[in-house]
């Protein structure tokens, strides 16, 4: 009886952990195998994906003859561009250049004489003088003496030729009697020439101890605008050269001494218009060319016109200024601003070719307006020309041109 109960006891307890360690077992044995299905299915479905998608352009296309599959097509489609054809019309040729203002006749004026202490100085810069008008004024102490000295000599000069005039007389009117002898009578006339010629002497050195005092006043030269001063009183000035004391533009005029290249030297003669814009001014003054150089700078390639203009207070002598030059009008392609491109080789612009190829073309720019640039050279209008975006091209690259009617 206990040996039953034993047996029994020992069946129930062992029986429940076999159970579990058999389902274990069986879950373990399953997870490969629901793995590898899963693989599988990943791989068919990435296969299918891959064989179901065509090239673009392909789709749909029938195989080859032996069955293999399409050629792909690699060449994107050729992009849209608008083109214009400018043909040619009459441009006003406007030529652009800068130079600085000057005096046209710049008068530097200095001391003349034998200079000396600077007294006076008369007039400022901005001031307007007349010919012979005193600038500064020189002292003359020594030179006031000297001329008294002299006007004394003449004085003596003077009583010793009415002496000697006078004894002449006597002595001719005794000739007659007998008194006097004919070598005396020449005698008295050389005295009295020689008195003469002294009368003479003192009075020339009057004239010119004169003609120094006036010397000493620094004068201007011609009319004019005063430009510069360089003296003040108290100041000892030495004449004959050295520093000039003022400056002078003659009848106030200026000119515009503008540079311009060797091909606009060519295009521009004398008597041609001008607008000449000062820096920082809002106004235009009008002027003309009254000479060219002859001759141009080696070193820039620039040669110099010279542009004659009104006195006006906003033009500054050594300033700068920017100026357009009205060379004509002329037959000229005109295109938009936004056509015309540049870089450090120059201006271009890009054509399409006849094989619808984009070409640059290099050009040369006239004035700029708000109907467009018009183009000098390099163009002959029948061109097919980019008119806007050329930016994103290159030369080379195959478009498919969209011709516009240019606005005129």
């Amino acid at each position: 009886m206990k040996m039953m109960n034993y047996e029994s006891s020992f069946s129930k307890v062992d029986a429940t952990p076999a159970a579990e360690r058999d389902a274990t077992r069986v879950q373990r044995a399953r997870w490969p195998l629901v793995l590898g299905i899963l693989a599988i299915l990943a791989i068919a479905a990435g296969t299918y994906y891959a064989f179901s998608q065509k090239p673009d352009g392909l789709a749909g296309a029938p195989a080859g003859k032996d069955g293999a599959a399409p050629v792909e097509k690699t060449d994107k489609q050729a992009p849209n561009v608008t083109v214009i054809v400018p043909g040619r019309t009459m441009v006003t040729n406007i030529i652009n250049a800068n130079g600085t203002l000057a005096a046209r006749r710049d008068m530097p004026v200095g001391a003349v004489g034998e200079g000396g202490l600077v007294t006076r100085v008369l007039v400022e810069p901005g001031q307007w003088v007349q010919a012979g008008q005193v600038l500064a004024v020189v002292d003359r102490q020594v030179q006031a003496q000297q001329t008294n000295q002299i006007a004394a000599q003449i004085r003596v000069a003077e009583s010793d030729a009415r002496l000697a005039q006078n004894e002449l007389d006597r002595s001719r009117a005794l000739l007659s009697r007998g008194f006097v002898s004919k070598a005396d009578i020449d005698r008295k006339t050389a005295q009295r020439d020689g008195a003469v010629a002294r009368l003479s002497v003192a009075r020339a050195q009057y004239s010119e101890n004169a003609a120094r005092i006036r010397r000493l006043d620094i004068r201007a030269p011609a009319a004019g605008l005063v430009l510069d001063r360089n003296v003040e009183p108290g100041q000892v000035v030495g004449g004959g050269g050295g520093t000039p004391l003022f400056r002078i533009a003659r009848d106030g005029a200026f000119e515009l001494m503008a540079q311009l290249s060797e091909a606009d030297l060519t295009r521009v003669s004398v008597g041609y218009r001008a607008q000449v814009t000062p820096v920082g001014a809002a106004t235009s003054f009008p002027g003309t060319i009254w000479q060219i150089a002859p001759i141009i700078d080696p070193q820039t390639r620039q040669g110099t016109a010279r542009i004659a203009l009104p006195y006006n207070r906003a033009l500054r002598p050594g300033g700068f200024a920017a100026v357009k030059i009205d060379s004509g009008s002329i037959q000229a392609p005109l295109l938009p601003n936004a056509a015309v491109q540049s870089d450090a080789k120059g201006n271009f612009v890009y054509i399409v070719g006849p094989d619808k190829k984009i070409m640059r073309r290099d050009v040369q720019v006239g004035a700029s307006s708000d109907l467009g640039v018009g183009i000098l050279a390099g163009l002959d209008g029948t061109e097919q020309v980019v008119e806007r975006a050329a930016g994103f091209l290159n030369p080379g690259e195959k478009v498919e041109p969209q011709r516009v009617v240019p606005a005129r």
